[in-house]
């Protein structure tokens, strides 16, 4: 008895970066869904991506960065690639993501908070790499109190792909058997993968999971015929549980898939709540200060 293919997930659609702008005066990123249709919807429960590719600063005495903003109703999620990011917030919580670590800020009932590059590694300069995601809460999360996890590079497994393919860093999720280390309020897997040229991977993903790729380095082929190339972002339709990838030269990819919310998705600048009515609340409850205090 010869074995079955696996049926794979039809690709949606492959989308080029939008053009790069400035978050604060530290931060020069794409935001890739502001180039996709109906983002939200395909991509629930991820808000947004804002992706900095490798870009080289020069020494500084001042930190650049983003000030004191804030937060309400979901979480933002910072992978360094390169570099290395200052964190404050209105908890008292804080500290420094290095290069291969993660911050995982629940922002969820309110809070204020402050991103800059790091003072000592401002002073050196250096080539600056990092993607910020956000992360969506279900309703009955939206108003928790804030957390924060500081996930170090060592706190990351580290699975290898067989016949020196490569490697899988599991951020959330499983990836085989192997779980990564956030505390996550919905289902979701997220990886950074490093292909090997002429590596071949069949990556399973249930298909009540919305999925979707970055390509950060090199170029792939999906599913034996679509190829992908640097900085192209894919997204898959919900129609079968894997997908078939080889890299076509030495790749870097960004994955992230979750289960959707499905709950309505009403943003307004810094906050992500139901309806509009919580809207107005979180900026009547900003500006009564009770998100707390954070200097800048």
């Amino acid at each position: 008895m010869t074995k079955s293919t696996p049926a794979l997930r039809t690709i949606e659609g492959i989308y080029k970066p939008p053009s790069l702008h400035w978050v604060g005066d530290g931060f020069r990123v794409a935001g890739y869904f502001s180039a996709i249709p109906n983002a939200v919807q395909k991509l629930d429960p991820f808000l947004l991506l804002d992706y900095h590719p490798p870009y080289h600063y020069t020494p500084t005495d001042r930190p650049r960065g983003v000030g004191v903003h804030p937060h309400r109703g979901f979480e933002t999620v910072t992978f360094a690639f390169q570099g290395s990011v200052a964190h404050h917030d209105s908890t008292g919580a804080g500290g420094v993501i290095e290069p291969g670590d993660i911050q995982w800020m629940t922002a969820a009932s309110g809070i204020l908070h402050k991103e800059y590059h790091e003072a000592q590694w401002a002073k050196q300069g250096g080539v600056f790499h990092v993607a910020q995601l956000w992360v969506n809460l279900p309703r009955k999360h939206k108003m928790s109190p804030p957390r924060y996890q500081a996930i170090t590079r060592a706190q990351i497994p580290v699975v290898p792909l067989p016949n020196d393919g490569g490697s899988v860093r599991v951020f959330a999720g499983t990836f085989g058997d192997v779980p990564g280390p956030a505390a996550t309020h919905t289902p979701m897997n997220i990886y950074e993968m490093q292909l090997s040229a002429q590596a071949q991977l069949d990556l399973p993903i249930e298909a009540r999971q919305n999925l979707s790729l970055l390509v950060m380095e090199g170029a792939i082929q999906l599913n034996g015929q679509t190829p992908a190339a640097k900085h192209d972002f894919v997204i898959f339709e919900n129609d079968a549980d894997a997908i078939a990838v080889q890299a076509t030269e030495d790749a870097r990819l960004f994955v992230l898939a979750g289960e959707p919310i499905g709950e309505p998705v009403v943003p307004y600048g810094p906050f992500v709540m139901n309806t509009h009515a919580e809207i107005r609340q979180a900026f009547a409850d900003y500006s009564s200060g009770k998100f707390g205090h954070l200097a800048d």
